[in-house]
């Protein structure tokens, strides 16, 4: 009689020792911008002494997709970045447009105290006066006036009247706008009016005297200090060369008597003296005065 005894194998129980796990390898290495390609250069010589991982089969996908992720999330950043950069921009514009406009306020306001004080304003860009019911501007030859009207208004309303030394200008039946002597007498066969997008009369009067500038439009009206009168180097270009010569001459002047400098005439009348002085040095001219 057999006796079969109960008996099980043990399993092999597993090594409780396992290979220790890589030590992470530290890598160094500076980046010039100028020269991306360089830096991943070096990246993919370490990674090929220091891993395995560009001996993968798929290496060229993951790569791929490792450098998409990166361009997607570079992308997103520019996104969320340019609109702070545009806003930043609007801000700074806006900033800018604001002094330039505070220091055009303070300018008018010297221009206007200055001319306060004086009894003068400073002209407009036109080289005249911004009124409340109308603006002139002008040149040597000629001077525009500009009357705003009701929107709308046709020729056949405006009564406007030139005369060698007077100018009325208004709606009929209404008081006028203009009714006054002119600064300096003008010819009325070379002027002429009209309506300008039916909401301003345009009237163009042509100096009789086209060597001086106007203080004002008629007489009694605000005048303007001529010496501040800026007039287009364009426009002299158009005149002949004994007038130009004239006109340069006349704004030398006024440029020179605004710094409280001598004139043209003053300027020669040394320069003769010192030549005469020069020419005769026998002679005592230490009383002698230079204008």
């Amino acid at each position: 009689m057999a006796i079969i005894s109960e008996f099980q194998e043990e399993e092999p129980k597993p090594s409780t020792s396992s290979s220790p796990p890589p030590k992470p390898v530290s890598f160094n290495a500076s980046l010039d911008p100028s020269n991306p390609v360089a830096f991943l250069e070096k990246v993919f010589d370490f990674l090929a002494k220091e891993s395995d991982f560009l001996g993968k089969e798929n290496v060229d996908m993951e790569i791929e997709a490792i450098v998409r992720v990166a361009k997607e999330k570079s992308k997103k950043k520019d996104e969320e970045v340019a609109p702070k950069v545009e806003l930043k921009k609007k801000e700074e514009k806006e900033i800018k447009k604001e002094v330039k406009k505070e220091s055009m306020e303070v300018d008018r306001k010297k221009d206007k105290e200055e001319g306060t004080s004086s009894g003068l304003r400073a002209p407009n860009k036109g080289n005249g006066l911004d009124l409340e019911k109308y603006s002139w501007t002008q040149t040597l030859q000629e001077v525009t006036v500009n009357v705003p009207v009701p929107s709308g208004t046709r020729s056949r309303f405006v009564a406007c009247e030139i005369k060698k030394n007077h100018l009325k200008v208004g709606l009929k039946g209404q008081p006028p706008v203009i009714d006054g002597e002119l600064f300096q007498a003008v010819k009325p066969d070379d002027c002429y009016w009209s309506i300008e997008d039916n909401r301003s009369v345009s009237i163009l009067l042509t100096k009789h005297n086209q060597m001086e500038w106007w203080k004002s439009l008629v007489k009694g009206d605000p005048e303007i200090d001529t010496q501040k009168v800026e007039p287009e180097n364009s426009k002299l270009s158009d005149l002949d060369p004994e007038t130009r010569q004239t006109v340069e001459k006349m704004m030398f002047d006024q440029r020179q008597k605004a710094m409280g400098l001598p004139t043209s005439d003053e300027l020669q009348k040394q320069d003769i003296l010192k030549k005469f002085m020069s020419e005769h040095p026998e002679m005592d001219f230490s009383s002698a005065k230079l204008m």
